[in-house]
């Protein structure tokens, strides 16, 4: 894992070296870094070169690898570098490289999330449309069901109502029968 604090402790001993030693400055390493793609803004250099840098925290990748970039040139190494400069510029390029495929591994696990979450979304809402049609074919049938039912029922009550009317008729007739009458 890289140690953010040791990189910054060598970028801000390299950048005192080479403002002192060539009058290197801020607009300098900003145009340094647009050669190389990079931006980042003046006051982040201000803070990061800064007295108080260490109230800061600074991005590893965003932040501090454009500016070590663009600072210890890491692309080549210089007939005057040390044993520990040309160490800092393999480790970092090294790191780099890491950093570099892990982000294309991001972006292209990224992109299979999305295609997995899109096939189960896809998935789900084909499985939730056969249980909605389920379920309408289900209540279509318990609706027949009912109306069988309540044309049942309508028939046992026209049926019953039949019923009590000749009920009613025989009752009607027994109590008006003449025979009955002499039999009182």
């Amino acid at each position: 894992m890289t140690n953010s604090k040791d990189l910054i402790l060598k970028l801000r001993a390299v950048y005192t070296e080479k403002k002192q030693s060539s009058g290197f400055s801020y607009d300098t390493l900003l145009s340094l870094m647009e050669n190389d793609g990079e931006f980042t803004s003046k006051s982040t250099l201000s803070r990061l070169f800064g007295q108080h840098w260490e109230k800061y925290s600074f991005d590893y990748e965003r932040t501090l690898i454009p500016i070590a970039n663009a600072l210890l040139d890491v692309e080549t190494f210089e007939d005057d570098d040390d044993a520990d400069t040309k160490a800092y510029k393999s480790l970092l390029k090294f790191k780099m490289s890491v950093i570099s495929e892990n982000s294309k591994k991001i972006v292209e696990l990224t992109r299979q999330v999305e295609e997995v979450t899109d096939k189960e979304r896809s998935k789900y809402h084909e499985k939730l449309e056969k249980e909605t049609e389920k379920f309408q074919r289900s209540l279509d049938f318990l609706k027949k069901q009912v109306e069988f039912k309540d044309k049942r029922i309508d028939q046992l009550m026209n049926d019953n109502g039949k019923l009590i009317d000749a009920n009613n008729r025989l009752i009607n007739q027994f109590l008006d029968c003449p025979l009955k009458k002499g039999c009182e």
